[in-house]
């Protein structure tokens, strides 16, 4: 997989990805990491590369010519090439959008600044918008080290076993159930006998019970399209039984 980053900072982007996951994956060619300079692209003494925005308002605009020309410059490789403009009006990334990018040959990002990019380059040149999050960063740069990460993360022979990435949270829609290491008990909280049972099957079936269970109490949003049987969604409980901590009188106010 190539990435091709169009920044402001190609420094910012350059050092953030020597390290972890994505520093062994560019040691080992699975990844290909470039990062290009719009600076370079701007034309006149002082390589502008923004200016202030017709029809007035606060903030500078990013200029379209530097931009385009960088663009022009990138090789396209492979299947697929999709140039991504990091926006906050983008549609929001997530895991079943980063396997969907894993299985291209390259992607091109293009990383604002200021108050965002002329809108002639939506028009001319981008494929896609992309947010990390209903919030507003300073720069592109941010979400795209988080997209080439997690889409990094899904490439063959990135990470050690072949089965990692199956089981994060959000692979078939669920959160991923909980881990534990050494040492068996902490602070008097002990490892769940299960886990220490030697019984794969039990342990498969307990993670997986784990893992719905944790996706309806803190996700429950995702229950509606996870990949669950039927027989595996829990049952809502019959109309006018009380709740457990009405039975108890351990409700509010008692």
């Amino acid at each position: 997989m190539r990435f091709d980053v169009l920044t402001l900072f190609p420094e910012m982007v350059l050092s953030a990805v020597r390290y972890g996951i994505m520093g062994r994956a560019l040691d080992r060619g699975i990844a290909d990491i470039r990062a290009v300079n719009i600076r370079d692209f701007a034309r006149g003494p002082h390589r502008t590369t923004d200016d202030r925005p017709y029809g007035g308002g606060y903030g500078m605009v990013m200029k379209p010519g530097p931009i385009f020309r960088a663009l022009e410059s990138v090789e396209r490789i492979g299947k697929g090439h999709p140039v991504i403009l990091l926006s906050p009006q983008g549609e929001v990334f997530n895991q079943r959008l980063a396997w969907e990018l894993a299985e291209l040959d390259q992607l091109i990002f293009v990383c604002g600044r200021y108050e965002g990019v002329d809108e002639r380059i939506r028009d001319l040149c981008i494929d896609r918008e992309i947010s990390i999050g209903d919030y507003v960063l300073s720069g592109g740069e941010l979400g795209a080290l988080v997209v080439m990460d997690a889409v990094t993360r899904l490439l063959p022979d990135a990470l050690g076993g072949e089965g990692s990435s199956t089981e994060d949270s959000f692979a078939g829609g669920l959160l991923e159930y909980p881990h534990y290491t050494r040492p068996s008990v902490f602070q008097g909280l002990s490892v769940p006998e299960v886990l220490l049972s030697g019984n794969h099957e039990k342990i498969r079936i307990w993670r997986r019970k784990e893992s719905i269970r944790r996706t309806r109490e803190r996700r429950p949003d995702l229950m509606e399209t996870a990949e669950i049987e039927p027989g595996e969604r829990p049952s809502p409980a019959p109309a006018g039984r009380p709740r457990k901590d009405e039975e108890s009188g351990s409700g509010p106010g008692r």
